[in-house]
């Protein structure tokens, strides 16, 4: 009998009791119907209403996460009934559509079958995000499209998937169904919201051909509710920081710094003139001006804080310490602007939560693969 589940489940229930406003007399009968199921299947089954509460309040309990103030709305997306790789196929597609809605992003999660002790895993996620750029490695050391994505590519390449070789090639989701052969799930460019940016006031941007994705959907992720751990791909909206100082500019990301500097007619000779912190201020004011015009919701890094410390405020008076990672919830650029920067914080994690997942063996196998035994027949025989 998993005793660890048990407690989890125990632990899990009271909580979703208290703030509920139950009474002591349905949580205990709720636990002891989870714990006669536990004893005799060694796992259970959460309600629709426990399933929706627990996935925010994972949201609520994410140290990383700055956005934490809409916990509340998360919107659900129930899949733990899925039967085939094809309804999968198709959930990720309908999370894509109903969290992007034409702009106006609405924070969704899916939720698929939880796993279960010595059966195989229904549902994994080998993507990092749902939408993602690939990442091409040339032969001179060169690389096109994003470095992040270099090995998920190359396995992509390997089931048979060509793309045009450009900065922004939407790569397929790839995931495992049973335990068996990796299968991809092609995105269409028309599926996709994406947006160009241009700066409002320094013309002739487009020689830059910047752009990036309207939703950030995370799918490497475990939802873990009282004990029980589900495949769930899960987004927010974009905080303009994580575009403009991370994504387009890290060195090992797409390194765009020095060219937006040049296009801005900087003196780069130095770093005493401070072009890079030049640079990244009228970037980051072209990321949030071209997704404001486009229609695209996006936050500010001083508007998130903001709402950070009222997300802080509400927790406290609720007489609920909030943790957090602070390395995490500073913003990377100005963070001593922020009142984040200024304020301790206890880092613990609590449960329910979002946990990392391992990567399968077959996924590391399909990365290791090169091109002359990808052409000597068929990638799944090692």
């Amino acid at each position: 009998m998993n005793h660890s589940m048990l407690e989890e489940a125990a632990k899990f229930i009271f909580q979703y009791g208290e703030e509920n406003g139950l009474s002591m007399e349905v949580v205990n009968d709720r636990q002891r119907c989870v714990e006669s199921e536990i004893r005799a299947t060694g796992t259970y089954t959460h309600t629709l209403e426990e399933i929706t509460y627990g996935a925010k309040l994972a949201w609520r309990n994410s140290t990383k996460c700055i956005g934490r103030l809409f916990w509340e709305s998360l919107d659900i997306l129930d899949a733990r009934d899925v039967e085939s790789s094809d309804e999968v196929a198709g959930y990720l597609h309908k999370h894509i559509q109903h969290a992007t809605n034409t702009g106006k992003i609405r924070s969704t999660i899916t939720i698929f079958p939880p796993l279960k002790q010595n059966e195989p895993q229904k549902v994994q996620l080998w993507s990092h995000q749902l939408i993602r750029y690939a990442g091409y490695k040339l032969e001179s050391g060169d690389v096109v499209g994003d470095p992040a994505s270099i090995e998920i590519t190359k396995i992509a390449q390997n089931l048979g998937w060509e793309g045009e070789g450009s900065p922004y090639d939407l790569l397929p989701v790839i995931f495992q169904w049973d335990e068996g052969n990796p299968i991809m799930v092609p995105l269409n460019k028309e599926e996709i919201l994406e947006v160009e940016i241009n700066h409002p006031v320094h013309q002739n941007w487009e020689p830059l051909n910047l752009k990036w994705y309207a939703v950030p959907i995370i799918s490497d992720r475990y939802l873990e509710i009282g004990g029980l751990r589900y495949p769930a791909p899960f987004n927010g909206w974009y905080m303009e920081t994580e575009i403009a100082a991370r994504n387009l500019v890290d060195s090992y990301r797409y390194n765009r710094l020095r060219d937006v500097a040049e296009q801005l007619e900087l003196d780069t000779s130095s770093t005493t003139t401070f072009w890079r912190d030049r640079a990244l201020v009228e970037l980051q004011h072209a990321v949030y001006a071209s997704y404001k015009k486009a229609g695209v919701q996006i936050v500010d890094h001083y508007t998130a804080a903001q709402q950070f410390q009222t997300f802080r405020d509400k927790e406290e008076k609720q007489q609920r310490e909030v943790k957090g990672d602070w390395t995490w919830l500073i913003p990377p650029v100005s963070p001593a602007l922020t009142p984040i920067f200024h304020q301790g914080i206890m880092n613990e994690e609590l449960s329910p939560n979002f946990i990392k997942q391992k990567r399968p063996a077959l996924y590391k196998k399909m990365s290791e693969m090169t091109e002359s035994s990808r052409s000597q027949g068929c990638p799944y025989h090692f």
